[in-house]
């Protein structure tokens, strides 16, 4: 009996096709072993075409990648050299799932676009430093843009070199490809913000969301429901010195509520070098994550804050020129506490905010005064002054409530 003829595939890339088999609700993904001498399957994992393209591109790029050509089985050499739309593509793929990979993608689109603009045939091997230094002239040229088209700043230096860096990444992950260019460090291109807020000018942040300017309590009311997303985010920001991207995905299932504690990293995310610490919560911020409903629903459910912070910064006159961004928060309230805990014990800020590790596994131990016990104290005694100058700004009065004193040595001499 003549066998079957296998239908086209849906999609190929080199050796390896994507079928639908009949009876079957997952994508088959086919290719032939050389070295086992046979033909061999995977599922794909999904009935999509779209997701089972991405699973044979994933699998391609595991067995072989652009280890050899595909055509004279000889390592990639300049002529032959995978396109940089390629490489970046392979790498996202690559990426998918891992910590980093929105990051990269943001970081990389700068790249597309400018080999859009320019030549997107370009090979990896054409990259040396002559080029990156005509990316980076190109970068700065153009403005951070808000999703709606809005010009919100310049574009800075350590923003273009993150994209640089990213490139490099995608590049030297191509086998038989190395980058011929290097990145700058971030210390040689970061301008670090140099304005701090006191805790008056927090205060007025969050009456800005609590007690907006209106004709009527009831005008006011609903202007401040517009403000409730950036609301929240003052409220967890200060209490846990967190990054504001890292606050913009927090979730229910990140909250130990027995421990007062809050995994600032998300779960099922593997840990990296930008650590992202477990920290103890103030007793005014930790009834609020209380109140959150299944372990997937966010604390701000919306993907940026940074409108309602720059209509905030303006009526509030702080300066511009990313000296008062979001990051402004994480910023001021770890400086302030510093002082009133001294240097001695500084370590423990640096721990809160995610500068060194922290090897204690036991969190219930977190919010002792041995571990993170004196920041968690300095920033409670915190709120409890911006609660006096913005009641209800935790929703509860704290101002008169007794604040827990540091241990001695703990202000410097």
């Amino acid at each position: 009996m003549p066998a079957t003829k296998r239908p086209k595939p849906l999609y190929q890339r080199g050796d390896y096709a994507l079928h639908r088999r009949p009876g079957r609700t997952n994508l088959e993904i086919i290719w032939y072993d050389s070295e086992r001498g046979r033909e061999r399957s995977a599922s794909a994992g999904t009935g999509d075409l779209a997701e089972g393209r991405i699973a044979l591109d994933r699998l391609y790029l595991n067995n072989s990648g652009h280890r050899m050509c595909p055509h004279c089985h000889r390592p990639w050499e300049h002529e032959a050299s995978p396109t940089v739309a390629d490489a970046v593509a392979d790498y996202l793929i690559l990426m998918d799932g891992k910590a980093g990979a929105e990051a990269a993608r943001h970081r990389l689109a700068h790249v597309i676009d400018y080999l859009a603009e320019t030549d997107a045939k370009t090979v990896c091997a054409a990259l040396n430093e002559a080029w990156v230094d005509k990316f980076r002239a190109w970068a700065l040229q153009r403005p951070v843009m808000s999703p709606k088209g809005r010009v919100l700043r310049d574009r800075s230096l350590s923003h273009v070199e993150g994209s640089v860096m990213q490139l490099a990444a995608a590049i030297n992950a191509t086998p038989g490809q190395k980058a011929q260019f290097k990145a700058r460090q971030q210390v040689d291109v970061t301008q670090s913000p140099t304005y701090r807020a006191d805790v008056k000018t927090i205060a007025a942040m969050f009456n800005f969301c609590l007690r907006p300017e209106a004709r009527s309590d009831k005008e006011q009311a609903m202007i401040a429901a517009t403000r409730r997303n950036l609301l929240r985010y003052l409220q967890l920001a200060v209490a846990s010195w967190a990054r504001p991207e890292t606050i913009l995905a927090v979730k229910r299932n990140q909250w130990h509520a027995d421990a007062r504690v809050l995994d600032l990293n998300p779960v099922r995310r593997q840990r990296t070098n930008k650590r992202l610490p477990m920290v103890p919560i103030a007793r005014q911020c930790a009834p609020l994550l209380d109140e959150m409903h299944g372990p997937d629903e966010l604390w701000i459910d919306v993907s940026s804050i940074r409108g309602s912070w720059d209509r905030m910064r303006e009526k509030l006159d702080l300066p511009g020129e990313r000296q008062a961004g979001p990051k402004l928060i994480r910023r001021s309230i770890s400086t302030i506490v510093r002082r009133m805990i001294g240097e001695v014990n500084w370590r423990q800020g640096e721990i809160m905010l995610g500068h060194v590790p922290f090897a204690i596994s036991d969190i219930y131990a977190i919010p002792d005064p041995a571990n993170l016990g004196l920041v968690l104290a300095a920033t409670e005694e915190l709120i409890d002054q911006i609660e006096a100058l913005a009641p209800g700004a935790y929703r509860t009065v704290t101002a008169h409530t007794a604040t827990i004193k540091l241990v001695s040595g703990g202000k410097n001499g």
